[in-house]
């Protein structure tokens, strides 16, 4: 029944976020968040239903990082909430953009403890605790105010998630603010880096002899930037699994996303000039507890609280990654780009270097993760869990042409990520193919969603490795005198699954029949899964 719409808090709040660009928003309709619901249509947002709030924050972390806009997710009160709480917690260690968005006790009733549905002791503070910060407004004028904070602290600083709460008296409460109030406002601007700092750092890199940049999450929109300074100095790039493709990986002085293998450290490690550009050196990136850079250490990011973070900085330059890395550019002048050959020479032995290195740590991953690379098409999107056959194989094997083409959650190291991160990103970017390559302990956590997949009309394939289930955690349980529990997990008919689901299932048993199910997948559309038994699977490794 259709009737005349309400511009209450609810509609002020998505009016605004629509006008910073948000045309899509993920969640799931709630008792209690109606208001939020009733003007998307009206203001042409489309709205993804997943059938799980933990899959609705991966789906806007997936759509997120193709857009560069904040994915958004709406929720229910008490339970939707605390379901979406680990995609937060993603979004907060990976420092990425999102706005979640729930109804709470109307005011006068917190803490109330009588027993009304979806009654939570404290959600503002669970969420708060994980979050950049959380905000329980009190009016429509406060909830508007919320949302401009947000892309404020999104476009100015360490893009991290937030949480809006609006009490449901208010969230239903009719309003008259005006347009002009929920109107997009712009950015104040960011502050460029200190004159002095930038002269020292260009001084530093032109006398370099084995100069080598390493790129982190915050460099992911300075590429173009990235590469004009890498091939004016002549200096390597190994990024983070966060930075993967900020540099194509096909470039002569691209290493690779190594960061986590030794042989792609040492081409950091022992540069006599490291520039490092938006990471905080994590151990989780590193997988070792600190960078042993050996040489002078120049490092850019958006906050003064990072430049040392982890490890020391000779100079630190506090701006915007690509303003900064092009003024670093500029400050070294129209001189004749350094000689390449060297450097090309050095990235082409890391490169052979990590990929027996690879092979070293995990034979069986590494090989399949070479077959699949080379079956998947060239501008795919690739959105992996933390499953073996990622962080062993793919992100060390696949190469890319461009950032965020492989959504992962390098420190958070969650499962359950990589089907709703690869909706997500191809509701973004109907243009990329779109797949998940994840383990089937990953899968269970989220198969879920491929009634969403199929309900959105989408086109996503997921490549299941069925390694059995934990295999990790069963070699640690193996390495820590512990007979295996808990780890052996029984496997579905994955093929099948997926069929009665409404998608199309495959197994397939070598190269051949995996690259013949790639391209039926892309010419068939729709949910299309690939079962990889990874114990019978034929992989013939290259040369």
């Amino acid at each position: 029944m259709q009737t005349t719409p309400k511009r209450t808090t609810g509609w002020v709040v998505i009016e605004t976020l629509r006008g910073y660009g948000i045309d899509t928003v993920f969640g799931i309709p709630g008792t209690h968040n109606l208001e939020f619901y009733r003007p998307l249509d009206a203001l042409g947002v489309r709205p993804v239903t997943t059938r799980h709030e933990q899959g609705a924050g991966y789906g806007a972390d997936g759509w997120s990082l193709q857009t560069g806009l904040p994915g958004v997710v709406i929720t229910t009160s008490g339970p939707g909430l605390l379901n979406a709480l680990s995609a937060a917690g993603t979004a907060y260690c990976e420092s990425r953009p999102m706005i979640l968005l729930s109804p709470g006790p109307a005011i006068g009733s917190e803490f109330a403890d009588v027993g009304t549905l979806h009654e939570t002791k404290d959600q503002l503070s669970a969420a708060s605790a994980i979050v950049e910060w959380g905000r329980r407004v009190q009016t429509a004028e406060e909830a508007v105010e919320a949302i401009h904070d947000a892309f404020a602290l999104f476009a100015t600083t360490r893009p991290r998630p937030v949480y809006i709460e609006v009490p449901l008296d208010v969230l239903e409460h009719e309003t008259t603010i005006s347009a002009e109030l929920t109107a997009p406002r712009s950015a104040a601007p960011i502050a460029a880096a200190d004159a002095a700092a930038l002269a020292q750092a260009a001084t530093l890199l032109a006398a370099a002899q084995r100069p080598a940049i390493l790129a982190g999450g915050g460099s992911r929109a300075a590429s173009a930037e990235l590469r004009a300074l890498a091939e004016r100095i002549g200096a390597p790039v190994v990024t983070t699994l966060n930075a993967k493709g900020v540099l194509d990986e096909a470039h002569p002085l691209a290493v690779g996303s190594s960061l986590r293998l030794d042989a792609g450290r040492r081409v950091a490690q022992d540069a006599d000039v490291l520039l490092i550009v938006g990471s905080k050196l994590g151990e989780a990136e590193l997988w070792v507890p600190e960078l042993a850079a050996t040489g002078s250490v120049i490092r850019i990011d958006l906050l003064e609280s990072q430049i040392t973070k982890n490890h020391r900085a000779d100079v630190g330059l506090v701006g915007d990654a690509a303003a900064t890395l092009a003024a670093l550019t500029a400050e070294l002048g129209a001189g004749e780009p350094r000689d390449l050959a060297g450097a090309i020479g050095a990235v082409s032995q890391a490169r052979a270097a990590v990929r027996a290195e690879s092979f070293e740590l995990s034979e069986p991953n590494t090989a399949l993760a070479e077959t699949i690379a080379a079956a998947l098409p060239a501008n795919a999107i690739v959105a992996t869990d933390s499953s073996q056959i990622a962080y062993w194989g793919l992100l060390n094997t696949l190469r890319v042409a461009e950032p965020n083409s492989t959504p992962y959650m390098a420190t958070y190291a969650t499962l359950g990520y990589g089907l709703p991160a690869a909706l997500g990103a191809r509701i973004a970017a109907p243009e990329r193919p779109a797949f998940a390559v994840v383990g089937d302990g990953a899968l269970m956590f989220s198969m879920n969603e491929f009634i969403t997949v199929v309900e959105q009309r989408e086109d996503v394939t997921v490549i299941v490795v069925d390694n059995g289930g934990y295999a990790e955690i069963k070699q640690n349980e193996l390495d820590a005198g512990i007979a295996p529990v808990g780890v052996d997990l029984v496997q579905p008919n994955w093929a099948a699954v997926a069929d009665a689901f409404g998608g199309t299932g495959r197994r397939v048993a070598d190269a051949a029949e995996l690259e013949a199910a790639v391209a039926a997948a892309a010419a068939n559309g729709g949910l299309q899964l690939i079962h990889i038994d990874q114990a019978t699977f034929a992989v013939a490794q290259g040369a």
